[in-house]
């Protein structure tokens, strides 16, 4: 069998939805190379391949496999009959599992069973025991049964992988969970364009219903401005720190203040360093009139916030300083200008027949003017530089 053939075959058994692969954990690679040993002692230098014996799955790694396998069929088949499934029904089978594959990989003190929220608990410290099929599966039982909270944890945690986003992404707009979309921006490392678009056209024209939960990012926002206020107005902390707040205080303000609760969700989709630009400017193309139009008023807000505030500027150390993750996902400025000119690029003729566009576009004119002006004064600041810097090297030569 060719190489071609060999990679045909595993793409065609990776495609069909049915299969359950057997190994659906990841190995603990040092305890099974250890005992490998080559399988013939005297071979020739001329030969390229030399099979090895002493494969062997750890006890350990067994009793995680076979609990996954037989939990996996078990929640197949009681998802076949949602009508007679139900939130408790699929606890009352999820705990249990948890905490049995807990055992066997030896962890203990994962709280009572009886405790509120010990499935979220168990999720949190076992989840990752329990193999990329499993996760899935209990992601769509989550999902079919709408246990938000449950959603959110896997999203958080890592647990879902990226074959399960699409279908995670489009029954989240579906249900108008805001907050948890949001949550797959910040959490999904390899987003695909489907899935970006979807989000983009939900929170560039959401609906009526999907501010119901839009209150949560709102919220979320706030609290992060009011914490970063708080902060910097704390006499008992170090001088570096009381700077650092006073920063992140201006920063979140301009982030929050004049922003729609919609335009607070898009700021997480800019300020995302997991977004491919290629990626984006796919998504962008395939916007209607109108998404593109809300694009552009979203980004001119910005565009008048830089002016307006320059001293606001990126933050990161406020993260991991002061407990303010907040300032990791307000946009960059490089990021919106680059943007504006994915849309601009992409759509400049058709928005021109929108009247709509000719007003947006007149009222951000001066800012963009402004900021071009303000940059050709630093290149040639910058020019200067590095002009004396080339007549200095030549002095001392």
């Amino acid at each position: 069998m060719t190489l071609l053939e060999v990679i045909t075959k595993a793409s065609a058994n990776h495609e069909q939805s049915s299969s359950h692969i057997d190994h659906p954990i990841i190995f603990n690679a040092n305890d099974i190379f250890v005992n490998l040993k080559p399988k013939h002692e005297n071979i020739s230098p001329a030969t390229l391949v030399n099979p090895v014996s002493g494969w062997e799955i750890s006890q350990t790694d067994t009793q995680l496999i076979d609990s996954g396998k037989k939990f996996y069929a078990n929640l197949k088949r009681r998802l076949k009959d949602t009508n007679n499934f139900n939130k408790d029904k699929f606890i009352g089978i999820l705990n249990p599992f948890l905490v049995k594959i807990s055992e066997h990989a030896g962890i203990s003190n994962v709280g009572h069973m009886s405790s509120n929220g010990f499935t979220r608990i168990l999720l949190e410290k076992i989840g990752f025991l329990m193999g990329r099929d499993v996760a899935g599966l209990v992601l769509e039982a989550c999902l079919d049964l709408k246990i938000w909270e449950l959603v959110e944890v896997l999203i958080i945690n890592v647990l879902v992988d990226h074959l399960w986003y699409s279908n995670l992404v489009m029954k989240l707009a579906k249900e108008k969970r805001s907050d948890l979309l949001c949550l797959c921006v910040r959490y999904a490392s390899d987003l695909g364009s489907s899935e970006l678009l979807c989000i983009l056209k939900y929170f560039l024209c959401p609906p009526k219903e999907a501010y119901n939960s839009m209150v949560n990012v709102r919220k979320e926002w706030e609290s992060q401005a009011l914490l970063a206020i708080e902060k910097a107005t704390d006499e008992k902390l170090s001088r570096k720190k009381l700077c650092l707040a006073k920063e992140a205080s201006i920063l979140l303000m301009v982030a929050h203040d004049g922003f729609s609760v919609s335009d607070l969700c898009l700021h997480y989709l800019l300020g995302s360093s997991n977004v491919d630009e290629v990626i984006l400017s796919s998504a962008i193309s395939k916007l209607s009139g109108k998404e593109m139009m809300n694009l552009i008023r979203y980004l001119g807000k910005w565009l008048k916030k830089f002016v307006r505030f320059p001293q606001a500027r990126p933050c990161p150390e406020a993260s991991y300083m002061l407990g303010l993750p907040a300032c990791d996902w307000v946009p960059k400025p490089e990021v919106v200008v680059k943007c504006l000119g994915l849309v601009l690029d992409e759509n400049f003729s058709s928005l021109l027949l929108h009247p709509e566009f000719q007003d947006e576009l007149r009222s951000i004119e001066g800012v963009v003017s402004s900021l071009t002006l303000e940059t050709r004064f630093c290149c040639s600041i910058t020019n200067v530089v590095k002009n004396l810097v080339v007549d200095d090297e030549i002095v001392q030569n």
